[in-house]
């Protein structure tokens, strides 16, 4: 049966996309005129901020951003479909506290998960795009990510169109147990027979890309891009550092790192992402686009 959105006039369906990503831009302030940068620690005005499209105008750290505001940053004016809007996370466990903070996560940010799932065009060129928003449990994947992220992979590979997908976690989501854990290797299968069918696939890393999600689809791109300064790994600096009894080098497991020793392929700012897989797109498509 169709979700009441399929029956949206497109306008109507492009106006609450465009509400809910200027929702999830204002989600970020905490101040209403300056703003302080997470990583230099000076203080800029938020007109500023908007303009650069959060990321520091001081430094270049790129502010993490919500999911439709990212989608609404790459995806063409009113093409906009999303999918499986309404699968949301399970307390199959009884974990303690895990359903009053997911009620409590579901309020502050409007989600009803940490993943975001649409289908779009990109300079013309048709696909489906995928988020991780990490203000909803750190981005971590549940039951319902493993789901959403598996459907759409699985979207694509029916109707033969590129993948683009945007990692942003803090891996499984522990208040569900194997369950979580169990999603690395059902989304990685799927990602594998949408390669098998000769699928593009996009995979864009943000910041941070950690645990399993790292250790699963996000790692397995046709492409890999990252945005600068990106933390991206398994298990976070500090505890390598704890385990190995070694200081590590600066900058380790940062997106700049990982496109040294080969894991990325290319470290795109914010501000050109859009551009570049306008580029992408298109030269697989081979110039047949709308």
């Amino acid at each position: 049966m169709n979700d009441i959105r399929d029956l949206l006039p497109g306008r109507m369906r492009e106006r609450t996309f465009q509400l809910k990503a200027k929702r999830d831009a204002g989600a970020i302030w905490h101040e209403p005129q300056f703003v302080e940068c997470k990583q230099c620690g000076r203080r800029a005005a938020r007109t500023l901020w908007t303009k650069s499209l959060y990321v520091c105008p001081n430094c270049g750290y790129h502010m993490p951003i919500g999911g439709y505001y990212r989608l609404s940053l790459v995806l063409d004016h009113g093409s906009f479909r999303e999918l499986d809007a309404d699968l949301a996370p399970q307390d199959v466990l009884h974990f303690p506290e895990y359903e009053e903070k997911l009620t409590a996560a579901q309020n502050k940010t409007g989600l009803r998960e940490a993943a975001v799932t649409a289908t779009g065009r990109i300079g013309g060129v048709a696909c489906v795009a995928a988020v991780l928003d990490s203000r909803f449990f750190m981005g971590s994947m549940s039951t319902a990510v493993g789901d959403k992220i598996t459907r759409a992979v699985e979207y694509a590979t029916a109707k033969r169109l590129p993948l683009v997908i945007f990692s942003a976690s803090g891996g499984a989501r522990m208040q569900e147990g194997i369950f979580s854990l169990m999603q690395m290797a059902k989304t990685s299968a799927a990602i594998q027979r949408f390669s098998a069918k000769g699928g593009l696939y996009v995979s864009v890393l943000t910041h941070p890309t950690t645990g399993g999600v790292t250790a699963s689809f996000a790692s397995l791109g046709d492409i890999m891009l990252a945005e600068p300064g990106a933390l991206i790994g398994f298990a976070g600096p500090r505890v390598i550092e704890q385990t190995i009894g070694e200081k590590l080098p600066a900058g380790f497991q940062r997106s700049e790192f990982q496109m040294e020793h080969g894991f990325v392929d290319q470290v795109v700012p914010r501000s050109q992402l859009r551009d570049t897989l306008i580029q992408v797109l298109q030269l697989h498509a081979g110039g047949k686009h709308a």
